[in-house]
């Protein structure tokens, strides 16, 4: 679990790495379930939004115990699982990911989400590992994003660099198994992967059971600005009761 000082770092610099790794065979099998996907749906090369709607194998990733207790160290005892992603720059051309906040993206409010990065590969500035303004989450806010819609980009919506302060930008570099947590509000993107080696990434979105996902705002993000459709997403309850009453549980993939 993440010590006292770990958690005070997650909530003044808005991301901590914990000491704790996933194991060599853990690393493996989640490798061998992703060549699986992309076997079946190649498209998703460089990104898949949406893990679980393709295959439940990935919830074993999100069931790891050491895992929810760190999640629930920052979050709270009562939390979901709402979204698992994977997000792969293979070798020579994987594409940029622009500045963003996640919360822009999301159909969760109030806006609130821990996320697991989950390095599968080495993350090195040479491979694009993730870039993160620390201290970006503090003021609680989403800035305004703009649409661009290059196919270089893994994303659509981007922040202007006059939003923050881009010379503040931490390289999160991680070894294979390593892992970070990250607040909803963080400002980080990632370089272009021009280097021999690829970098991915896997994702595990987790927010407390006190706020709501909103299909109806997710159905209206997707139209609206071509967010990933989230409104069919299936929430997992991982840890405590739902606080919000508002929140269901239907399997729907």
């Amino acid at each position: 679990m993440l010590n006292e000082a770990q958690v005070a770092q997650y909530h003044q610099a808005g991301y901590v790495v914990p000491e704790y790794r996933l194991s060599e065979d853990a690393l493996t099998e989640i490798k061998a379930a992703h060549d699986r996907l992309l076997a079946r749906k190649p498209e998703y090369r460089d990104y898949c939004p949406a893990l679980l709607e393709h295959d439940l194998w990935f919830l074993n990733v999100a069931r790891d115990p050491e895992i929810l207790d760190m999640v629930g160290q920052v979050l709270g005892p009562d939390f979901a699982l709402w979204n698992a992603s994977f997000f792969a720059k293979p070798a020579r051309n994987g594409r940029r990911t622009p500045w963003h906040q996640d919360g822009g993206y999301w159909p969760i409010r109030p806006v609130a989400t821990c996320t697991v990065w989950i390095a599968i590969d080495a993350a090195t500035p040479e491979n694009g590992c993730l870039r993160l303004i620390p201290g970006s989450h503090k003021p609680k806010k989403l800035l305004a994003h703009e649409t661009n819609p290059s196919p270089d980009l893994t994303l659509s919506q981007e922040l202007p660099t006059a939003a923050f302060d881009v010379s503040r930008a931490v390289e999160l570099v991680l070894e294979p198994g390593q892992m970070s947590l990250h607040d909803v509000f963080m400002v980080h993107g990632s370089e272009a992967n021009a280097s021999a080696h690829p970098r991915r990434g896997m994702t595990l979105r987790f927010m407390p059971t006190t706020s709501v996902f909103d299909r109806d705002l997710a159905g209206d993000l997707f139209r609206r600005i071509g967010t990933a459709d989230h409104s069919r997403r299936t929430l997992f309850l991982m840890r405590g009761q739902d606080r919000s009453g508002r929140n269901d549980f239907v399997l729907r993939h």
